[in-house]
């Protein structure tokens, strides 16, 4: 065998042992095939698919509880605001360019700085009823939002944009709604006292509340409108719970009675029945600032203010006419939404509720039972 024969059989000895080693190698190595990685992937899906629900109620509990925090601020403010004035606040004249309840709030919800920018001597607004537009003294303050009248779980913008002849003015949002009663009989035109514990130049003192406070609603929370004035096809309204408010006014006058109640409109529609033919909805750009919660400077009725109308998350919705309407407590929580009891409770009510009970937790003397709760 000559020396070069060797060296050949020497090579193609060792190039053999290699591949039989990385052979025996890949047969002992780990891993996996097609199918196990595949089912891997599904049961990581399914985990994930049973983990996403639970962690979204999680932080549904924390925003709800969030929100009930606020409101309990809220009730804090109303009640120092009672002992330092000795009534609660009222609303100003719709008219005259007022300032809402809220503002006169700030002191109280530890926003005096912001109220320090506010003159109560002066106008909040100036202009026609249904086209204000802020006071240009006020209207950066106007424009701030207020984390403490914001519910967490409502995903509206906090910022509101109102055009009104071309211009556009800038409100801080609101979640959080005085009550001004029951909604029932002429309950509706704050105008006139009314069973709640606000309305125009009124004085309800903590001594009016005959019903008791731990029965009767101050505050509850609203669903924040969204959008510009729109139109949606009788019986294809939008989407529960309702970023828009009814427009109601056709047919109703707006023109000042000498006695409560308005022209052309009943105590009391049976809004169940006509709700659904009108097509006139009322978005937060509205001119006339009756989207639901567009600023919480602005004392028109649906930026600040509520009835018990309606029961809670009421399929029928916030039903705006001219300067009142007919309201509920709305949120965007499942099974119901959060109310301000007078005695600083806040507790969440069922859309269950009956509207007779609701009605009657919003009268502050009506001497009605409040036993469902």
């Amino acid at each position: 065998m000559t020396a070069n024969t060797r060296i050949l059989i020497q090579h193609l000895f060792r190039t053999v042992s290699k591949y039989d080693r990385d052979a025996r190698i890949q047969k002992v190595r780990p891993g996996f095939t097609l199918i196990e990685l595949l089912v891997v992937i599904a049961i990581i899906g399914v985990l994930v698919g049973l983990l996403l629900p639970a962690v979204q109620a999680a932080r549904e509990a924390a925003r709800r509880s969030s929100c009930q925090n606020k409101l309990r601020q809220f009730g804090l403010a109303l009640h120092n605001f009672e002992s330092a004035k000795e009534c609660f606040p009222p609303t100003d004249d719709r008219t005259v360019g007022a300032f809402s309840v809220h503002s006169r709030l700030l002191p109280y919800a530890e926003e005096k700085s912001l109220q320090d920018l506010l003159d109560f001597r002066q106008n909040a607004f100036s202009g026609a009823y249904n086209a204000q537009i802020p006071n240009p003294s006020f209207a950066s303050a106007f424009a701030t939002p207020i984390p403490m009248m914001l519910c967490p779980s409502d995903p509206a913008p906090t910022v509101n944009g109102v055009t009104v002849n071309g211009n556009t003015y800038w409100y801080g949002a609101n979640n959080y709604m005085v009550s001004f009663g029951s909604g029932t009989g002429t309950n509706y035109d704050i105008r006139w006292p009314t069973d709640g514990i606000v309305y125009e130049k009124s004085k309800v003192r903590f001594a009016n509340i005959t019903d008791g406070t731990s029965n009767t609603v101050f505050a509850s929370e609203a669903v924040r409108s969204i959008g510009s004035d729109t139109v949606f096809p009788a019986g294809s309204p939008p989407a529960f719970p309702y970023q828009y408010t009814l427009n109601a006014s056709t047919g109703v006058s707006s023109t000042l009675n000498a006695a409560p109640g308005m022209t052309g409109m009943s105590s009391n529609p049976t809004l169940d029945t006509t709700w659904k033919n009108l097509t006139s909805w009322r978005g937060v750009n509205s001119s006339a600032m009756r989207g639901r919660g567009c600023s919480w400077a602005a004392t028109a009725v649906p930026n600040t203010l509520t009835n018990g109308y309606l029961p809670p998350n009421s399929r029928i919705p916030d039903y705006v006419i001219h300067f009142t309407g007919f309201f509920g407590p709305k949120s965007w929580h499942v099974g119901g939404a959060q109310v301000l009891f007078g005695d600083g409770n806040v507790k969440i009510l069922s859309e269950t509720m009956d509207a007779k009970v609701c009605q009657s937790l919003h009268s502050i003397s009506g001497g009605e039972s409040a036993e469902a709760l």
